[in-house]
Formats: structure tokens, sequence, C-alpha cells
């Protein structure tokens, strides 16, 4: 049996039609059109709730690749000599095991991710990679505003200068992406055991997607083209309609990168591995859009927006195609591939646990709750299928979300149903709320709750 893994940067739940069914997400931007994705999620078991744990790009992909949670351990940092990766397991087994990506906080020095891979390819040129020299040919100014300072003027400058040169689509980094794995799959077709990971780093920011996709947006906007949207509150640095043009440039990123993972799955069912193969398509996490005010990533940013993330898996042949709203984390996805290709002997060690019974149809239940959070930030998530907890810094109210009644978390029932709040309290102990500085983060309304579950009441 073979692995593709298919891992997305910032690609939001709500903007895969197989989950928003055709509902727009913002007022006035048309529904993003996935139509590739949800093609080939009819033939998947689709997750509602899968959901990473440590935060952000790279805490996720140690997750992923090991198997072992990493919020309360570690943060943001290169491949520990001690981490067993899924590359350097599969390879044991006898598997032939390459990775291509335009992730360049892969291939930043010493950071060793792959590791274990007989090949690995990849793409330069994301984001503000130092890939080509500056000055780029365009104008800066036609890309950022009065607001933009310097260092960010020269993030954006980076991403133009290593882009100067697109003229077609077959330009943009979700193709480089595919065509490079359509090539390596095709190359390695006979060989007995293949495993791919295929790490795209689009929808991430910047958000420039080619003029055929450039369609979600106000075609009466004359502003300025805001591809590098800054962080924290958008009112401090964009206009409502900056603020809605973005918008739209993310949607068409993400309808661009569904275009090119048509081309993927084309190439998977022609050479066959859609009968041989388990496939796992996710993402890394959402994005901030100013749902609650501000864009981009952050610890504060604990809400859905960012934390609910496409995840489906294909079994060969397509058998069992459902979907289940099953609560499983990242830590569990290594264990998981692992047990449904009968190595779950390999599985002793880690810390995630095989969800192999939801993905066969024998149940809908794995973890009762998830948490999410960042190892350097001060807050923390605690959801189940129905409540969020948002735990804050000192100082801060805490917020409680019907996601069922309220999935947009507009209304804060902490005080109206504190009793929740209490139950979801006690799912974790003292480490999963350690700060940055080792210090538990303070509950201050549900503290009792906390501290029953801590083993610290008298």
């Amino acid at each position: 049996m073979n692995l593709i893994v298919i891992m997305l940067d910032s690609f939001r739940q709500d903007h895969v039609g197989a989950y928003h069914r055709g509902r727009p997400v913002f007022a006035g931007i048309p529904a993003c059109l996935t139509p590739n994705l949800d093609a080939f999620a009819r033939d998947c078991i689709v997750f509602e709730n899968a959901y990473p744990e440590g935060l952000p790009t790279i805490p996720v992909r140690t997750a992923l690749m090991t198997g072992q949670a990493t919020l309360p351990f570690r943060p943001w940092q290169p491949l520990a000599k001690e981490d067993i990766t899924v590359a350097e397991i599969l390879r044991s087994e006898g598997y032939t095991c390459g990775i291509v990506s335009d992730c360049y906080h892969y291939r930043a020095p010493g950071m060793n991710f792959h590791r274990g891979y007989h090949t690995y390819a990849w793409v330069r040129g994301q984001e503000y990679d130092a890939y080509e020299p500056l000055p780029s040919q365009r104008r800066v100014d036609d890309y950022v505003n009065e607001h933009y300072p310097q260092v960010w003027r020269e993030r954006v400058e980076q991403y133009l200068a290593n882009t100067d040169g697109f003229s077609l689509e077959e330009d943009w980094f979700p193709a480089q992406v595919v065509r490079r794995s359509v090539d390596w799959l095709r190359k390695n077709r006979g060989r007995d055991k293949v495993f791919l990971w295929i790490d795209s780093f689009d929808p991430h920011e910047p958000w420039d997607p080619p003029a055929r996709f450039d369609t979600y947006r106000d075609p009466a906007y004359s502003g300025k083209r805001l591809i590098l949207p800054m962080g924290g509150l958008y009112s401090a640095w964009a206009s409502e309609a900056e603020a809605q043009n973005i918008r739209g440039l993310y949607a068409g990123e993400a309808a661009f990168v569904d275009n090119w993972l048509g081309v993927l799955f084309g190439a998977l069912e022609e050479l066959g591995y859609l009968e041989d193969s388990v496939v796992l398509i996710t993402a890394d996490h959402g994005h901030p859009l100013g749902d609650h005010g501000k864009f981009l990533k952050g610890a504060d940013r604990m809400h859905s927006e960012l934390l609910k993330v496409p995840f489906m898996v294909r079994l060969p042949g397509g058998r069992g195609a459902r979907r289940t709203e099953a609560i499983v984390q990242f830590q569990d996805v290594l264990p998981t591939l692992l047990d449904v290709m009968g190595l779950a002997n390999d599985t002793e060690a880690m810390s995630g646990r095989s969800f192999r019974p939801v993905l066969e149809g024998d149940c809908d239940d794995h973890r009762r709750a998830a948490i999410m959070g960042y190892h350097d930030g001060l807050d923390r998530c605690i959801r189940d299928k129905r409540w969020s907890l948002v735990l804050r810094p000192a100082g801060q109210p805490d917020e409680l979300y019907d996601l069922q009644a309220d999935p947009q978390e507009r209304q804060n029932l902490i005080d109206q149903a504190r009793p929740e709040a209490e139950r979801l309290a006690r799912q974790y102990g003292r480490v999963f709320f350690r700060s940055t500085g080792g210090e538990p983060t303070q509950l201050k309304g549900i503290q009792g709750a906390y501290e029953m579950a801590s083993g610290s009441v008298a």
C-alpha cells in the first residue's frame, strides 16, 4: 500500500466547497469555488473536526511527521536527532520516500525536515524567501499603502522580485509543486512501495492569484493591491474596502490551488495510485481574514478561522467514504496511517492515538476534546463537537462559544454557560497551559475547575 500526503498551508476549512456547501463566508465575497477538492471528497472520509495542536507551520508538521504532540514541549525548531519521522519509518519498511515542497521553512539551514527521504525537491521563491536580488521590476507602492513600515515594504518587494518573471499560470508556485510531484509519481510508479509528501505553501500569503482566478474581488475597487496583509487590528492599517479586497485575493488563491490539485488528482487516477494508496489531504491551519478584527496568524487568534482545516482521507479504491464529526488531532495522524498500512507495531512510542476505527466506519468518536495554542503564547483553545473555550491571559476575559448555534463565534457565553467552560477546562492538566515563562496561563473565571483538573486543590 502506498502513501501520499498532500499538505496545504493556511487553507481555511470554510473556503472548501465540500465544507461550506456554497455559502459565502464574507458578505460581498462569492463562495470560494473548489470543484476538484469537492469531487475528491466524495471518495474520502471527510472530517469536520480535525485540529492542529501546537501552532503554527513547523510545530504542526513536526506533529504530523512524528506522531508526537508538540504544544507543551517544543516551539518552532528543527527536527531533533531524537525524532523519528514518517520518512525514516517507511524507509526502514522498504518504501521509496520523496518530498516536494515550496515551503521555504523546510529548506532553511539546519531545519532537517528532509531527513530520511530518498529524494527531496525544493521550489524556491515563496513569500519573502531571499531568492532573487532586489529591486523588483514592479512598483512596490502599488502593493502597499501609507501605513506599511519599511520592513513590510521590503517583504513585499522580495516577493515581487521572486515572481517578476511569472507570466503563464504554470509559473506560479502551486503549479510548480504539482508538476514536480506528478513527475516523481510517474517515475516511481514501478516501485514496490512509495511514499510522497507533497507540501504546497499556498494559499499562504502573499495572495497574488493569476488573472483567471482573481475573480472574487469587487471589480470597481481602485485601491492598492495589498497582497501581503499586516497583522493586528486591520483598522489600524487598512480601510474596509482594502480589507475586503484582500479577502477576495485569498479566495482567488485558494481557488487557484484547487485548480492544480485537480491536475494532481487526474495524475493519481491515470497512474493507478488511487487503487493502491492511502491519500491524505489537509492544511496546517486556517487563516484569520479580519473575522475577529485581525489578519494573519497569532497566538491570540484562537477561533475557527485559524483552527478549522480541511481534512480528508481517501482509502484505496475510495472505500468507506463518508463524513464524520470525530475529533482528531494531528499527532494522531501518523499512528493512524501506519495502522491502516499494517505497520501498527511502529507506533508504540508515539503520543498520538490511531483513529483507524473512525476511518473504517466503526465509530464517530476518538478524542473527547482538542486543545490548541502556540508554545510561546498565553492563549489556549479547548473544544469539543459543540463548545469552544478560549482561555485568555490574566486581565482578559475568557470566551465560550456554542459552535452549533454560533459558528462564527460572535456571542461569548462564558457567564451564561459556566458549567460547560468548567467541564472543558477539566479536560487538560497544568502542563498544557504553560506560557512563555513556564508558568500556567491563569484561568481567572474557571480557576477552580482548572485546579481540580491539575490536582492542586487541597
